[in-house]
């Protein structure tokens, strides 16, 4: 069974930026972000193999956030820079025993999820 839990959400203003960090226990498999604004579905942001070398991210944040982990330390990472008040959401932290494009598996098929952390950017 894997846990895991976010950390690093919090208010900021437009422009600028958070890392959020993701701690897993257990066994580690590729991990993702996804975000849920409310009244809107929830939709993925980034993502990254197990070994680090594969990255993937939403068109809507590329080039702003970036997505990283340490598997000594069990922790995955989303560096988001240049914030929009439209990035407000809640963060989710996801891990998937696939391998593949993680880009097109949809919310349902990820196999374990954090409790989520608030992320609110003012205008």
């Amino acid at each position: 069974q894997v846990q895991l839990v976010e950390s690093g959400g919090g208010l900021v203003q437009a422009g600028g930026s958070l890392r959020l960090s993701c701690a897993a226990s257990g066994r580690t498999y590729a991990m993702g972000w996804f975000r849920q604004a409310p009244g809107k579905e929830r939709e993925f942001v980034a993502a990254i193999t197990w070994s680090g070398s594969g990255t993937y991210y939403a068109d809507s944040v590329k080039g702003r956030f970036t997505i990283s982990r340490d598997n000594a330390k069990n922790t995955m990472y989303l560096q988001m820079n240049n914030l929009k008040p439209e990035d407000t959401a809640v963060y989710y932290c996801a891990a998937i025993n696939l391998a593949g494009n993680l880009k097109v598996f949809p919310p349902a098929v990820w196999n374990y999820w954090g409790q989520g952390t608030q992320v609110t950017v003012s205008s």
